[in-house]
């Protein structure tokens, strides 16, 4: 069964290379999350390095362990990239943090990294939605939809699980890399999204990587209390009394007055189900 599902994800793996062949050039959103690094090395792979180009969008919402993940793999895989700034904070429709936040984030990324690409000739515009995120709720979509932004994972049925077995096959250290959305995504809808809050939220998860927390994460921000995720096999161990006296003190370093471990463990798009815009 594992021989065929691998077959399957490299049979994917050339006809994405055929479809990138075909669009002679192209520019991708570029995260450096297991989606976006796998479409950027297997473009760089296809048609070279004069004719891809990795565009990244910085801003307080991105975090900057996943910033430096995506320019240690773009070296790595000698991918070019250029960064751009993004204000999505600014937009006060963004920043208060409505259940459609993600669209109006999506629209000023596109609607900055479109027209250089334009510019600079890449006539396609690839993000990294793979064929399981079609099933969530993602408002983004609808302003990749309005700038002409296209998925091809997405597009030929690329899951989840074949883009890690494919991201290990060409040795990318991200194959098993965890998610990590944007920090707004820490924050419940309707909690104005500010940079000190991001800041907050981003000092935590770095506390808990130092002290050795692998795996799926999320400190999820409700005010002064922090709600930490963590993946079943962490969960267990950070439950202990010394461990758990340990975890909550570097999260009230990073400046929140009460902390609690969700019991249920680690929950992609949890704040969705919490908010009923998604099913649980």
């Amino acid at each position: 069964m594992t021989d065929d599902v691998d077959l399957l994800a490299a049979d994917k793996e050339r006809r994405l290379s055929a479809w990138l062949a075909a669009q002679g050039r192209v520019a991708i959103g570029y995260s450096g999350g297991v989606d976006s690094a796998y479409l950027a090395v297997v473009a760089r792979r296809t048609l070279g390095a004069d004719a891809v180009l990795a565009i990244i969008g910085r801003s307080e919402s991105y975090p900057a362990e996943q910033w430096a993940a995506a320019r240690r793999v773009a070296e790595q895989f000698d991918v070019p990239v250029l960064e751009l700034r993004t204000e999505e904070l600014a937009d006060p429709r963004y920043a208060a943090n409505p259940s459609n936040r993600c669209y109006f984030c999506k629209t000023e990324l596109w609607g900055r990294l479109v027209p250089v690409a334009r510019a600079r000739g890449f006539t396609t515009v690839a993000d990294g939605t793979n064929a399981d995120d079609l099933g969530d709720y993602r408002p983004g979509a609808q302003a990749a939809r309005e700038h002409a932004v296209v998925s091809p994972l997405a597009d030929l049925g690329f899951t989840k699980d074949e883009i890690r077995r494919r991201s290990r096959a060409l040795a990318l250290p991200t194959w098993q890399q965890p998610s990590s959305p944007c920090l707004s995504s820490r924050l419940p809808y309707g909690t104005p999204v500010t940079a000190e809050r991001l800041r907050q939220v981003e000092r935590a998860e770095e506390a808990l990587r130092t002290l050795g927390i692998v795996g799926d994460l999320r400190v999820r921000h409700h005010d002064d209390l922090a709600r930490v995720e963590l993946g079943p096999a962490e969960l267990a161990h950070w439950l202990a009394p010394d461990a758990a006296a340990q975890l909550a003190e570097a999260v009230r370093d990073a400046g929140f007055a009460r902390v609690a471990v969700d019991l249920r463990g680690f929950r992609s798009g949890s704040l969705n189900v919490l908010h009923g815009v998604s099913a649980a």
